[in-house]
């Protein structure tokens, strides 16, 4: 059964601007770090044993929609679920929930990339099967 990853991030002092807002940018760190997370689940290494092998991945594209703002010390759910990956790419979609109410959502275009030749490069099989627990049919 396919269902989000989930990761649980806690708004840092440092994290916010002088409205005491979660400043627009740290969205897409949280978003990287449940991301990594989820990439280091499906391989079953850290993702830094990935990038030792020669596998990393590049951000192509992305975009964020904001619905209410995040403020210091929130307890935040950082949900990412995967769309069908490409040939070289996967689409990653997150959302953003303070308590049961949606804050923010956001997706991630992610390309497989080959560091000894410096290109693209297909998701290795054993990525690519990996991904399908994390894959949820209704995405936006």
């Amino acid at each position: 059964m396919s269902a989000p990853f989930v990761i649980h991030v806690r708004a840092r002092y440092a994290e916010c601007d002088l409205q005491g807002h979660v400043f627009n940018a740290h969205y897409l760190t949280w978003f990287d770090m449940a991301y990594a997370e989820l990439l280091s689940d499906a391989a079953g290494r850290r993702y830094s044993e990935l990038v030792a092998e020669g596998i990393d991945v590049v951000v192509a594209e992305c975009g964020i929609r904001y619905l209410s703002p995040a403020r210091y010390d929130d307890e935040l759910e950082v949900r990412v679920a995967l769309e069908e990956p490409g040939n070289t790419s996967l689409t990653s979609r997150f959302t953003v929930t303070r308590d049961a109410e949606t804050i923010c959502e956001g997706w991630i275009r992610h390309v497989c990339f080959d560091l000894t030749a410096m290109r693209k490069r297909p998701w290795p099989s054993e990525l690519r099967s990996a991904f399908a627990r994390y894959q949820v049919e209704q995405l936006r």
